[in-house]
């Protein structure tokens, strides 16, 4: 009797959940009324926001299960021949040319003859094919191009990346006219136009969206035609890069249509419209001096001026299509400018502070052999490793035809906070060198410009908190948007059928995601597979990220199913959800990164790192998740107990894997050029960095010789002080004439990097008294003591 009361209940439960019109009829279209009520209204921008770009590996993330191979069978991006001869050469010479001091401090703009050699050599038109005689490089070659030029100028670096980035180019490759692009395509590569792009206003910052300018249809005079269709167009813009100097404005504004002259519809929307900035009522304004950066930006405005329609990006049906074509378009510009120039940033500070903690001497020691030093060497290191994987796998997804929107947002945010922290911690090291400005000061300007990239593209604030995962909650995950796009089917009975095959296939999904995340936490994450060709070294990465990936898949629907549209509210559970999912892909480029270079020993401090380091912070975003997850204490306790069954596993890197870290920076090698790769560094000793370079080289040489007079004072053969323990030694003949020679040239290196600039009281000009810098060390000094190395 029971067991044919059990039989006839499971049969009841499965014609309910496994017949579709059964199913519909007594779950899934009660669940859509609920739906339909607690889905938050989408506006037209909102919406365009979230249908742009592509999904790529983050889909993969927020599916709970990562295929690995997958990932690891992606082409590793190379530059061609070509893109290689521009950065050795053009790039090169362009590096040579820059002073950012006289640019920033004297002439507050670029020379004349820089700006004439970017020009000239193609750099405003990287982005631009061959056919309109642009140079038509990769993503990756132009991630490198800045990356490199941010490392010597952070003004040339933005000069060069905006005509690239968002802006006419770009948004003309794809969106243009045929008739605009033979015309501005040929004249942008060449220099002859310069480019801006003015979307952000006083009234409209971080919500572009509600940008308040607006054209009028109607027609009007131009050209000697009294009757040309046209818009007359009023603004105001702020914090428009190379504005001031502009010849090609890019503008974004509302078109409404009183008259109906275009249809029947009065609002068109955001449109995009280019116009020469020598066009009869364009007020290019003023300057912004945006914290000490020389880079060209500045506000500009416009009343009732008349533009024809067909200067409208797309012509007639361009109108009202601006808001796609800019999301479109800034997925691949913040894929690539931003985390260019802020790993430029991490770079520099990742060799300099290397450098300098071997060179700099106190206590008789040198400064990068203490350990508060090597703690903050070690976070240097690490995060310089995993930004340049993130930033080169990112731009490889761009070549390879995705337009990545959530990992755009992800590389933005996370490079640029993390560039931030590269240059803090090389300020703390550097100390007094590195607060005071002038020509010897390699990291100054780049600590006062970095707040830049943190401000710009999506302020960081809003794409940590609302953006990250408020977009790839939507885009990235396997059944939410089809549930959505079906609760906005007007056609009832299409609706139910589409919104029950979404609501049933969530339901199993989330369910196997919870199973899986208790599994793998029962089991310390052991039973996520990781790929045979990885090395031994790595696999349990790869199984904690799968292990990892499962529990944010599971959160990332509970949380959805508890606050539904009051998600949007909820910025700080959005932010924490949005850092696991980050890590996860930072994490993922990291893994694809030390593979793809052919698993080098030497880097393995560097991977482990940088592993260890994430693995730690995705375990603290679970924690402040579930320790703030709007639920009762029960439900909180269940889903701690489902994600950490055996309690938190990690711990962040010991202090012996960050000694070896900070040891590789310490030493010239191929650990540190591979880390390094890419940034410009001089040779020269008259340059600051060239100066640390052969310093550096010098103290590795001249070790040998000192740790020699330490034995002799030890043994009391020689003085410990001063001038008479050189002379104590050459006597006892502990050391020799040529070794001599090799200290008095360390002690001039070293001096010439220790000092810092020193100006007039005043700061002003004196006749035959310039600001005097660091003492250069003679050339053949440097010379002997690299040519001993």
């Amino acid at each position: 009797m029971i067991s044919s009361l059990l039989l006839t209940l499971v049969l009841i439960v499965g014609v309910i959940l496994f017949v579709p019109p059964v199913r519909r009829a007594l779950i899934s279209n009660r669940v859509l009324k609920i739906f339909r009520k607690i889905l938050p209204k989408v506006s037209q921008t909102e919406q365009e926001a979230l249908d742009a770009g592509t999904v790529w590996w983050d889909g993969d993330l927020f599916s709970g299960r990562p295929n690995w191979n997958k990932l690891l069978t992606y082409p590793k991006p190379k530059l061609s021949a070509e893109e290689k001869a521009f950065l050795a050469g053009p790039v090169e010479q362009l590096c040579a040319m820059l002073d950012e001091w006289r640019i920033t401090r004297e002439l507050y703009d670029l020379p004349p003859e820089v700006w004439q050699f970017i020009k000239d050599n193609g750099f405003f038109g990287m982005i631009i094919p061959k056919q309109y005689g642009g140079r038509g490089f990769s993503a990756l070659a132009h991630s490198e191009v800045v990356m490199k030029i941010s490392s010597r100028s952070g003004t040339a670096a933005v000069s060069v990346m905006v005509p690239n980035s968002l802006g006419p180019s770009e948004l003309l490759l794809q969106y243009g006219t045929e008739e605009q692009k033979d015309h501005y395509l040929p004249r942008l590569a060449k220099g002859l136009e310069v480019p801006c792009f003015a979307l952000t206003g006083p009234d409209a910052g971080s919500d572009a969206g509600a940008i308040p300018d607006y054209g009028i249809v109607c027609h009007g005079e131009f050209n000697g035609d009294e009757h040309v269709l046209g818009m007359r167009v009023t603004w105001e813009k702020r914090y428009i890069t190379l504005g001031p100097v502009a010849t090609l404005l890019g503008l974004a504004f509302k078109v409404h249509d009183p008259d109906g002259l275009l249809g029947d519809e009065k609002d068109l929307g955001i449109t995009l419209a280019l116009i020469p900035t020598n066009t009869p009522g364009v007020n290019i304004g003023r300057r912004h001096f945006p914290l000490d950066a020389a880079f060209q930006n500045g506000p500009n405005s416009g009343n009732d001026v008349f533009i024809p329609m067909e200067w409208v990006i797309g012509g007639l049906e361009g109108v009202g299509g601006g808001w796609r074509m800019l999301m479109n378009c800034l997925a691949v510009g913040r894929s690539i400018s931003l985390p260019a120039t802020s790993t430029g940033a991490a770079k520099l500070a990742a060799r300099t502070t290397g450098a300098y903690g071997r060179v700099r001497v106190q206590f008789k020691t040198s400064i990068g052999r203490f350990e508060g030093v090597e703690e903050a060497l070690a976070r240097i290191g690490g995060n310089t490793y995993m930004m340049d994987a993130a930033r080169v796998m990112t731009a490889g997804a761009v070549d390879l035809g995705e337009k990545p929107a959530v990992i755009s947002a992800i590389v933005k945010y996370h490079l640029t906070e993390r560039g931030r922290q590269a240059i803090n911690d090389a300020m703390d090291v550097h100390g007094g060198k590195g607060i005071c400005l002038g020509p010897g000061n390699y990291l100054g300007r780049h600590y006062q410009q970095i707040p830049v990239s943190i401000t710009v593209e999506g302020a960081n604030i809003l794409t940590r908190n609302m953006i990250i995962f408020g977009q790839g909650a939507i885009r990235c995950h396997p059944y939410l948007l089809k549930e959505i796009h079906a609760a906005s089917d007007t056609d009832a009975t299409r609706a139910s059928v589409q919104f029950d095959q979404a609501f049933s296939g969530h339901v199993i999904f989330t369910l196997g995601n919870g199973l899986r995340t208790l599994l793998h936490g029962l089991t310390g994450g052991t039973l996520g597979s990781a790929p045979g060709s990885v090395g031994p070294e790595t696999q349990r990465y790869y199984s904690q990220l799968m292990r990892f990936s499962a529990a944010f898949a599971f959160l990332a629907d509970i949380s959805l199913l508890i606050l539904g549209g009051a998600l949007k509210r909820k910025e700080r559970i959005s932010a924490r959800l949005g850092d696991i999912l980050s890590l996860l892909y930072l994490c993922s480029a990291t893994l694809k990164r030390y593979k793809d270079d052919g698993r080098p020993a030497a880097d393995s401090p560097l991977l482990h790192w940088s592993m260890q380091d994430a693995l730690y912070r995705m375990q603290q975003a679970f924690e402040g998740l579930l320790d703030n997850f709007p639920a009762s204490g029960i439900a909180r306790r269940v889903l701690r107990f489902m994600v950490f069954p055996l309690g938190k596993p990690f711990s962040q890197p010991s202090d012996k894997l960050g000694h070896e870290v900070a040891t590789l920076m310490l030493s010239p090698g191929e650990a540190r050029d591979r880390l390094t790769a890419g940034i410009y560094v001089p040779a020269s000793a008259d340059e600051p960095l060239g100066r640390l370079e052969q310093a550096l080289q010098c103290a590795m040489v001249c070790e040998a010789v000192e740790a020699k007079l330490r034995a002799a004072v030890k043994t009391g053969r020689i003085p410990a002080q001063g001038d008479e323990r050189i002379a104590a030694a050459l006597k006892q003949r502990v050391i020799t004439t040529a070794e001599l020679e090799l200290m008095g040239e360390m002690k001039s290196l070293r001096r010439g990097v220790i000092m810092v600039d020193d100006f007039p009281r005043d700061f002003g000009p004196e006749p035959g008294d310039e600001a005097a810098s660091a003492p250069d060390a003679a050339p053949e000094q440097a010379n002997a003591c690299t040519a001993s190395a």
